[in-house]
């Protein structure tokens, strides 16, 4: 699990885009994921057939080169409403004013947990 909060990017695809490529930054840092999940379908198309998306080649690129380090690198499609944790953690990144920043296994103790909200 990981959280951050990034200044606004020209789209939200932008932003998926963005969230993936530092997730598989960190994950090579961290740990030995070779498994991602999101909620947006339009990310896995992308990955999947970067040639359709020439807008987003530059950014495209560099998660391609990413991949290489993941031999068995696999994006899932995870909807919303099984993503609950996630979908929280993400919401709860939005609202802070300052850089967020967090990788790991738990949702830390610092953040309100969902039932908590």
């Amino acid at each position: 699990m990981g959280i951050r909060n990034f200044t606004r990017c020209e789209s939200a695809l932008h932003s998926e885009v963005e969230a993936l490529r530092w997730a598989m930054e960190n994950m090579l840092q961290h740990s030995p994921c070779q498994s991602f999940g999101t909620d947006c379908k339009e990310l896995i198309t992308m990955i999947k057939e970067p040639q359709e998306w020439p807008s987003f080649a530059t950014e495209l690129e560099k998660i391609e080169t990413l991949q290489i380090c993941f031999p068995d690198f696999k994006i899932i499609h995870v909807p919303r409403a099984q993503n609950q944790s996630f979908d929280f953690l993400a919401k709860t990144a939005r609202t802070f004013r300052k850089e967020l920043l967090f990788i790991g296994c738990y949702i830390p103790v610092w953040l309100c947990r969902p039932s908590q909200v």
